[in-house]
Order: C-alpha cells, then structure tokens, then sequence
C-alpha cells in the first residue's frame, strides 16, 4: 500500500457529525510542528502522561511519521490549538495462522478528553476510521486497548490474550532441552542493528503479531532523545546463535532493586524473541539460571508459554493479570477468511449480523485440504452438509485467529449453531495450533 493512506482526507461523515456539535475534525499533518506537537499533548494527556518536551516532540514527528494522525478541536477552547479528542491509525501487516498475513488497519491514540465525553466524539472517531479502512480495501481493524468496554459496540472482539509471568527461579528447576548454541552477549546499539530482521522472522510464527516500527525499538531501547536520555542505562541484552552461528532469538531485560538482600534480585524481561524452538529453551535456561535472582518477571506474554513445562515445578511458574490484549473488528469476510489457513478442510455457512453493515452477510467457507478457503455469497438456503452458524462481526473477529472456541461462544450465548454439531466443525479448521499472541502495544 502505498503512503496516500496519511493524506487521504478525514472522513467526511464524522467531520459532519461533529461540526453539528461546534466541533472540527481534520487530520494533524506531521510536518506542522505546531499542530503536531498540540496532538501530542492531547494524546499524552488522555493517557494521563506527562506533558511531551519539545525534544519528545521532534523525535516523534519523525519516528511516527508513518502514522495518520486525526484530531478533534474546540475552537472556543482556551488551548485551541490542543485537540480534544485524538486517534491515529495506520496499516500494517497482521499474522495469521499458518504463517500468512493479511493487511490490517491498525488504530491507537485514541482519547477523548473528559470534558468532552457523551458528545458522540469516540463514535465518530472509531466510525471514521472504519470507513476510512473499508474505503481502503481494508479487510480488517485491529487496536490494542486500555479500556475493555467501549470497542464492542464497534464490532470489535479480543482475538489474542496476554498475560504477566512470574517465576520463582528457586523452585524453577531447568527441565527443558538443552540447546546446542551459545547464548552471548551483545550491546544495545547491535540489538538495535539486528532485530528489524529477527522480529520479521518471528512475527510469522505466531498469529496475532503485527509489524515492528523503528521508532517503537528506539524507545525500547532508550535510543531516541526523547526527555529522557537514561532511558536504556540498566538494559542488557542477550543473543542466542545455534550451532550453525545464525542469530536465532534475543532477551532484553534489566535487574529491579530489592531490599531483600543482594541475592535476591528480580528480573524483569523486558523482551524475548526467539524464532526457533531451540532459541526460546536457550534464552528461558539462562534467565531462569541467572545467579543472585529470585525471581523472574514477564509481562505481556502469552497465556500459553512453553516454559511452564520445561521447569521441575509448574507451581514456581505463576500467571497473573491475563486478559485482551490484540481486538480484531471484521470489515471484509471473505477477504480476510480467505487471507488465512485453516488446520482441516470443512464446509462452513456463516450467517454474519453487523450493526455497522461493513460485515453483514451469508456466506459459504468451502476450507480444502491443503488449508486454504473459498469465501462465496450465499443467496437462500444452505446446502447439504454444511455447518451453520449465526454470529455478530464481533464474534468472527474473536474467533478469526484461532485462538477463542466457538463451542465456548455458543454456550455463552453469542454464537448460535443452526444445525447441529456446527461449532465442533467450525473450531476443528479454525482453531489455532499456537496460540495467538501479540507481544507489544500499539
């Protein structure tokens, strides 16, 4: 795609639904520091951060230039050149099951200030970006979310789930394999060099990953001067190379301080990324056997990790604080059905009701053996041997990756099988033999 998306003019729907209320909705060019540097605000406030320094400022218009920004204004505010409402989007691409992709519209920045809600704003800015992707081709939508309660109304569902691990590492015997590589160390300005091509590769293992941005890796890294120059002073970074020498998995993490004593560090993972099995055992094995450490932290990984199998106790490996991470909303059914693979071939009939229209619709899922599906209309009534569901946008985007059970959906009232057995065969193709995962935020 190319980058007209950023230009491409606010959507004119919103733009009038909000002029209605005294209101301006327009996009936020990146190259008007001023405008730009007021959406910041608007942003950081919604999120309750602290006011973005104009070195924060330069070194996110540049950083995040990718993005499509769009603001919403007061002109009788007294700040008026900050927004009252902010969202940004831009696409990129979203892994599905069997290591293939589709290209998703991705949103983030979304606030609204309080002194501006119940006034139709979020509506109009979610609404917005939904047409503006579905102009686009768009097959889908996807955000990650601080709140869990408003993107349902939109046809949104959560798709990937995350969690927080912690592992006592004095019960956390290894019992895992033993890797033949070397797990070495490495500066951050190398990791900075030489994860654009690791977190490539390991994004296709896993659906619900998206696309990796520089700018996000800057930050992470504490590369990028943006207030706070200290940022990557207690980082360290480690590299596992198998035997063959190919880099194959990074960790990232850093020591919190403790007043238990000296021995009883806590480390904190910041990030592992491991694109071979092997590299995820190397990199676990030598956190999990980190002299002077007690305890291992790891927040926002998946709820189904392997290392709490590969340890003598899975009593030491806890889960806590799991939950949506990655929501999906469904815009085009048969192109985004059709983008991905499915475990067993199947006959499929869907009966898809949007409030939205974008998703509403019959169509016939004919999944062969090899995986792939044909997405066809359905006009009347559905033929022999056909499963038969009736689901709401929100449902196919919860199922889309794998990751949720239909059977789980229809026993809790949101699925409907119209002819018996249907969930079973719809969850034999769909299901996910990983479970889906997104290791960042957007």
């Amino acid at each position: 795609m190319s980058s007209d998306y950023r230009t491409r003019p606010a959507d004119a729907s919103s733009a009038e639904r909000l002029a209605d209320r005294g209101l301006r909705y327009d996009l936020v060019p990146a190259e008007d520091a001023e405008a730009f540097g007021g959406w910041l605000r608007a942003s950081a406030r919604g999120f309750h951060d602290s006011r973005p320094t104009q070195q924060s400022v330069d070194a996110q218009r540049t950083g995040l230039a990718f993005e499509r920004a769009i603001g919403v204004w007061d002109d009788a505010s007294p700040e008026p050149l900050v927004p009252v409402a902010t969202v940004a989007s831009w696409p990129s691409r979203l892994t599905l099951p069997g290591e293939t992709s589709v290209t998703g519209w991705a949103i983030s920045d979304v606030t609204v200030a309080p002194t501006h809600r119940r006034k139709g704003v979020a509506r109009a800015l979610l609404e917005g970006e939904l047409r503006t992707a579905h102009e686009q081709g768009i097959p889908l939508a996807m955000l990650t979310v601080s709140e869990a309660t408003i993107y349902g109304r939109y046809g949104f569902a959560p798709a990937a789930m995350a969690a927080t691990w912690r592992i006592d590492t004095r019960r956390a015997t290894w019992t895992g394999p033993t890797p033949g590589g070397q797990v070495r160390f490495l500066s951050l300005e190398q990791l900075g060099e030489q994860r654009r091509e690791l977190t490539e590769r390991a994004r296709l293992r896993v659906p619900g990953e998206i696309e990796h941005w520089d700018f996000l890796w800057q930050r992470k890294l504490g590369a990028v001067d943006d207030g706070n120059k200290d940022q990557g002073k207690d980082l360290h970074a480690v590299r596992y190379d198998d035997e063959d020498g190919v880099t194959q998995g990074f960790a990232l993490y850093r020591f919190a301080e403790q007043e238990s004593g000296f021995a009883a560090h806590v480390l904190e993972l910041q990030y592992l990324l491991a694109v071979t099995d092997d590299a995820y055992a190397a990199l676990w094995r030598y956190l999990l056997e980190m002299d002077l450490v007690r305890e291992v932290t790891a927040p926002l990984r998946s709820v189904d990790e392997p290392v709490a199998w590969q340890v003598s106790d899975q009593r030491a490996a806890r889960k806590s604080d799991e939950g949506d991470h990655l929501w999906v909303r469904i815009l085009d059914v048969a192109a985004a059905l059709e983008a991905r693979r499915y475990r067993a071939p199947g006959r499929i009939a869907l009966r898809v009701s949007d409030a939205l229209g974008f998703a509403a619709g019959d169509v016939l899922v004919d999944i062969a053996e090899d995986g792939t599906a044909k997405v066809s209309a359905l006009d009347g009534e559905v033929p022999d041997g056909y499963a038969e569901l009736a689901l709401s946008a929100a449902d196919l985007g919860a199922l889309y990756l794998g990751g949720v059970s239909a059977g789980t959906l229809v026993r809790a009232g949101r699925v409907t099988e119209l002819r018996p057995g249907s969930a079973d065969a719809l969850d034999g193709s769909f299901r996910s033999p990983i479970t889906p995962w997104l290791s960042i935020w957007f």
